[in-house]
């Protein structure tokens, strides 16, 4: 590595400094210490307001549970806000400097030779045209920038189902000859999927993982330019320290409602918190396992994840591999770094409301596993271990507001209901407590808590101001008009959340049991869903603000911005997943985001080969795999022997049955092991072909000859 830099003829002087190990973690505690300071500061502050608030200033047990609530939630508040003030400062100034982009001139990256890289993307029953056309559209961009010789692509199928798995090796095989890609684009399914994704990741390894030195993960909806990837790969070149190197995903392709206020949110509010949480991680950043680069080898020999040894949803593989792994690289002497600076990285924001919550299932209980590790874990960085914190609190923090509500609905009936107590438990003494209100103070509170949570919005409005960015939003006017909205829809969204999550944390700590399964990425909700899965939530908000206004007027309305949400959950959620709703607001110029003004290569590429979806087939793809000759042949190379597994006599049964009935006769299991068979799909290619034109299979060359 050394004597590579030291040749380089541009820059030698800097380069050589570039060698040295760079000193930041001493920056980087200082930071931390600051950002600690002011939350602690502030909460300390907040927290002797609320005493002054509540009527016997923490006297009751419950106002001391109050209290308690209240200041996790608050510290947990100020950690965001103070984040996203933080990366308003840096870019005002011009970014971090101690960023690894910063470290190297753009011109001395240009000339750094790429290692061999390894582009991945695991699947599990994704709409299989959509994704693989991302993969191609990826690749394409690669290309372009003349370095896919550089660049190996494999896509890692988890695909249960026969006829999703053979769609996905037609299209595959379709790709590679578009691209004449044959020898750099792979295709493997694994018969046994454990361990999710993670095992699929890992299998990869074990067996292909020698041939590259870098590996990029991309999700399903990912999408990175080439450009960002040989950049990436070009700074994994230069820092050797550094293990795993994340980008800041962009959302993009949003066309209901809800995912167009996602992508607005996420492109207008990023930048900042990004940037603030970059500066504070600094080399102990997350892995979000996804739209990142890895160091393969330190990824094989430090990253490999045991099995939890704890109990119900402690015991078990681990679900949210990302920080984990992310975790083990910095317990391994690796950095893992967040470079906001790298552009041109993408993914997709779920469609609807449900379909978000239904991943938020997923994600809670894998979140939750995280508690074992940083309370247990050994060696992990102090930094990995608040990561891992604020992922728990992600989905913590709602059911402990559910109890802040709550215990301040106990503290209203006892003082509506109960008389005046002015010995209360845990007061000792010969005075009684007298009970106090101070209004003003409950209004300063108030705000203050508002300013925590929406003035970083406002920030990102100056910030884009400063940096003559309005008009990739709309204008000053639409892009103000659209932070408001959004606003408001985060307020209409925020109760509901609160009491998903808050269930999702109590079924996930009583370890129910989760299914898996690819995301919904076009479905709108229909009003049917909406009220069955928001009806417990319209009940619990309709009976809290009836029983606030039977205790105090007052009460009432304080309820209302958490019960009014609740109540109206089902229209909400439905008018949010309306496409059309979205189409409106995007041409008024409403949650617009640069990319839709101004495009780049790779997302037209991703679209116009999406858009060129092959003719809709009136076969299904089993049929397709049997009767179309170089399909079958392909989907024969792929299958191998399976009659190591499954006795030859049992697959000529189902062969024959297969002829005989169709695939209708056979379950998924049984077609699976015939697609899995080189011999079985070779038999029944030739006995399909020689069916009568009366049989099953007969009709079916029929319908493919007048298809053709």
């Amino acid at each position: 590595m050394s004597e590579t830099l030291s040749q380089d003829a541009t820059g030698a002087t800097a380069e050589q400094a570039a060698d040295k190990p760079v000193r930041w973690r001493g920056i980087a505690f200082l930071r931390r210490a600051l950002l600690i300071l002011f939350v602690l500061g502030q909460t300390v502050v907040a927290c002797y307001y609320l005493l002054w608030v509540l009527p016997y200033h923490g006297g009751t047990a419950v106002e001391m549970g109050l209290l308690v609530l209240f200041a996790l939630l608050y510290a947990w508040i100020a950690v965001g806000f103070w984040t996203a003030v933080l990366g308003f400062v840096l870019r005002l100034t011009g970014g971090d400097r101690r960023s690894l982009l910063h470290r190297h001139r753009p011109e001395v990256l240009e000339q750094t030779p790429l290692g061999k890289t390894a582009v991945i993307m695991p699947i599990y029953h994704e709409p299989v045209h959509r994704t693989l056309s991302g993969l191609k559209a990826v690749y394409q961009d690669i290309e372009r920038a003349g370095k896919i010789d550089d660049f190996e692509f494999y896509i890692l199928s988890d695909s249960r189902d026969p006829n999703v798995w053979l769609e996905e090796q037609a299209t595959w095989h379709r790709i590679c000859e578009e691209l004449g890609a044959q020898g750099r684009l792979f295709y493997r399914r694994r018969t046994v999927n454990l361990n999710y994704k993670s095992g699929n990741v890992a299998d990869f390894l074990r067996r292909w993982g020698r041939r590259s030195k870098y590996m990029v993960v991309l999700d399903a909806d990912s999408l990175v330019s080439g450009q960002t990837l040989i950049r990436m790969v070009q700074l994994m070149e230069r820092e050797p320290q550094v293990g795993i190197l994340q980008t800041n995903p962009t959302l993009i392709n949003g066309q209901s409602l809800f995912a167009r206020m996602q992508q607005f949110a996420n492109r207008m509010y990023s930048p900042l918190f990004a940037t603030g949480l970059a500066a504070i991680q600094m080399g102990d950043a997350a892995f979000w396992g996804h739209n990142a680069v890895l160091r393969v080898d330190a990824f094989m020999a430090h990253c490999g994840l045991r099995k939890l040894p704890g109990f119900g949803i402690f015991g078990g593989p681990i679900l949210s591999h990302d920080f984990v792994e992310a975790a083990y690289m910095g317990r391994a002497g690796y950095e893992v770094w967040l470079e906001p600076g790298l552009g041109q990285s993408y993914e997709e924001s779920p469609p609807t409301l449900s379909d978000e919550l239904t991943r938020d299932e997923r994600w809670s209980k894998g979140n939750l596993q995280h508690l074992w590790i940083m309370l247990l874990g050994r060696r992990i960085r102090f930094a990995h271990r608040l990561a891992f914190m604020n992922g728990i609190m992600a989905y913590v923090a709602s059911p402990l507001w559910l109890c802040f509500l709550i215990l301040t609905t106990v503290e209203a009936a006892q003082m509506a209901l109960s008389p005046i107590d002015y010995f209360p438990e845990g007061h000792e003494g010969l005075f009684p407590l007298w009970p106090e209100w101070r209004p003003e103070w409950a209004l300063s509170l108030a705000l203050s808590t508002l300013a925590l949570l929406f003035l970083p919005k406002f920030l990102a409005i100056l910030d884009a101001l400063l940096h003559r960015k309005s008009r990739q939003f709309g204008g000053f006017g639409r892009m103000a008009l659209s932070v408001l909205l959004e606003i408001v829809i985060s307020v209409l969204l925020a109760p509901v959340r609160m009491l998903a999550h808050s269930r999702y944390v109590l079924s996930g700590l009583m370890n129910v049991s989760l299914s898996w399964a690819g995301q919904n990425r076009t479905e709108e909700t229909s009003w049917r869903e909406a009220i069955v899965t928001q009806l417990p939530g319209l009940i619990v908000g309709a009976g809290w603000s009836a029983f606030a206004w039977s205790l105090d007027p007052l009460f009432f309305l304080w309820s209302l911005p958490v019960a009014v949400p609740l109540v109206l959950a089902a229209p909400t959620c439905v008018y949010l997943s309306r496409v059309s709703i979205g189409e409106r607001l995007r041409r008024r110029r409403l949650l617009l985001i640069p990319e839709e003004l101004h495009p780049s290569q790779l997302l037209d590429d991703a679209e116009l080969s999406r858009e060129a979806e092959p003719d809709s087939s009136p076969l299904t793809n089993f049929e397709e795999a049997i009767l179309r000759p170089r399909l079958n042949k392909m989907h024969q190379a792929l299958a191998g022997r399976h009659r190591r597994e499954v006795r030859a006599e049992v697959l000529s049964r189902l062969v024959r049955r297969c002829v005989d009935e169709g695939p209708d006769g056979l379950t998924r299991s049984e077609l699976s092991h015939l697609c899995r068979d080189q011999e079985s799909l070779g038999a029944l290619h030739h006995e399909a072909w020689r069916a009568t034109p009366e049989s099953y299979w007969g009709r079916r060359i029929a319908k493919l000859a007048a298809f053709d």
